[in-house]
């Protein structure tokens, strides 16, 4: 139980701390468009992500797949570009016209996945369990996001429903916000590349 707390707290800080800028801003361009009445669609948006997100940490972990880790920094902050560029072009709010939602979560999530694998791959002993020491890290993972999804949720509320701002109007400004921050990071990290 040790070991799953340990990567429960890193999963946690993985998405909460002050460094986790990028994951953040991708779940602030994956929850751009949706309201507090779709909590349902949000959590399974989020599942998705930390879905893809443990299946590539895993097999990056077991050594099965890996890429360069300066590739994948580079990476990440293009999957956040093109989801918040996404949002601009989403003409209304259906579920049905936002189901790329999903797909973008999901298979982003395989790249972020990629971002940790190294860390957590120093971090293990030899003894530790894997699944639990996964299973931990992905708990405090999904449990940091939804804290980061209620707080977005919160305040679309506010800026729509208390302050009369238009949905379209939130969106634009969320999505153009985390665009912008998010093609500055992948700039600044292609002289790495």
């Amino acid at each position: 139980m040790q070991e799953f707390n340990f990567y429960f707290g890193l999963g946690w800080e993985h998405i909460i701390s002050k460094d986790a800028l990028d994951h953040q801003l991708f779940i602030a361009a994956l929850v751009a468009i949706y309201l507090f009445g779709n909590w349902k669609q949000v959590l399974i948006l989020v599942t998705a992500f930390t879905v893809g997100h443990s299946l590539t940490l895993a097999l990056s972990v077991l050594d099965i797949f890996r890429l360069n880790s300066n590739l994948v920094e580079f990476l990440i902050p293009c999957t956040i570009v093109i989801t918040a560029a996404s949002n601009l072009f989403i003409k209304d709010f259906s579920l049905k016209s936002i189901r790329i939602n999903y797909l973008l979560a999901l298979v982003f999530g395989l790249i972020h996945g990629m971002g940790f694998a190294n860390s957590i791959r120093f971090m293990m002993a030899d003894d530790q369990n894997l699944v639990w020491s996964l299973l931990g890290f992905n708990v405090g993972l999904e449990a940091g996001q939804i804290v980061v999804v209620l707080i977005l949720l919160i305040l679309a509320h506010i800026v729509i429903e208390w302050m009369k701002v238009k949905r379209k109007d939130w969106v634009l400004v969320l999505s153009a916000g985390v665009f912008s921050f998010s093609l500055y990071m992948a700039i600044t990290r292609v002289s790495s590349l």
